[in-house]
């Protein structure tokens, strides 16, 4: 199913389980269903091949930031709405507010053949502002708990630059070993451009 966001001049795709997603007065809303989640363990554990979250994706040109405040549910350990990258069944990423285990976390998630796994700094409520740039074959993830001052997360590629070039990126959610939560996303923003500094909080 395709789905078209004014705030984004790219059109949107469904992958995954269904997310029951919805727009509506600039809020984005997704669904993950019961242990709905995607990590390849890094230490060996077999993978359940059906494992899969909700993701709505698409296919951004050039360099961008795109960003959106997350609020998620939260009901069971490590719930999370994300943003996410996509370039291959194993290259992907997620930039993540998680309820990790206990409380709620900024945390990303990088694939390279299997998962790591870093959590960044703990949020107070429901809500927090996340941000994925990408220039040539570089992404950045950054998060910020007004919108305006952000914090470094994390700078990474999934490839060559023709790979990266072509990457599917937007929302994901997940509820790893819940019954499932509800995410939101809004003050959905789309920049052409990559950030001036990683690190001086603009």
């Amino acid at each position: 199913m395709d789905v078209e966001l004014p705030e984004l001049p790219f059109a949107l795709r469904t992958y995954g389980p269904d997310g029951h997603w919805e727009h509506e007065d600039g809020m984005l809303s997704g669904w993950a269903g019961p242990r709905q989640d995607r990590f390849v363990p890094p230490a060996g554990e077999a993978l359940d091949p059906a494992s899969d979250a909700p993701r709505l994706l698409g296919a951004p040109e050039g360099d961008f930031q795109l960003i959106a405040r997350v609020t998620v549910g939260f009901s069971a350990s490590f719930d999370a709405g994300a943003l996410y990258v996509h370039v291959g069944e194993r290259a992907w990423a997620k930039l993540c507010l998680e309820y990790s285990p206990d409380v709620p976390t900024v945390c990303t998630v990088v694939t390279r053949g299997h998962s790591d796994d870093a959590n960044s700094f703990t949020v107070e409520g429901s809500s927090v502002w996340l941000r994925v740039s990408r220039t040539g074959r570089a992404f950045a993830f950054h998060a910020s708990r007004d919108g305006s001052h952000w914090t470094f997360v994390r700078l990474f590629t999934l490839g060559t630059e023709k790979e990266t070039g072509a990457a599917l990126v937007g929302f994901m959610t997940q509820s790893p070993l819940g019954e499932g939560c509800v995410v939101t996303y809004d003050h959905i923003e789309y920049r052409p451009t990559w950030p001036a500094d990683l690190r001086d909080g603009s």
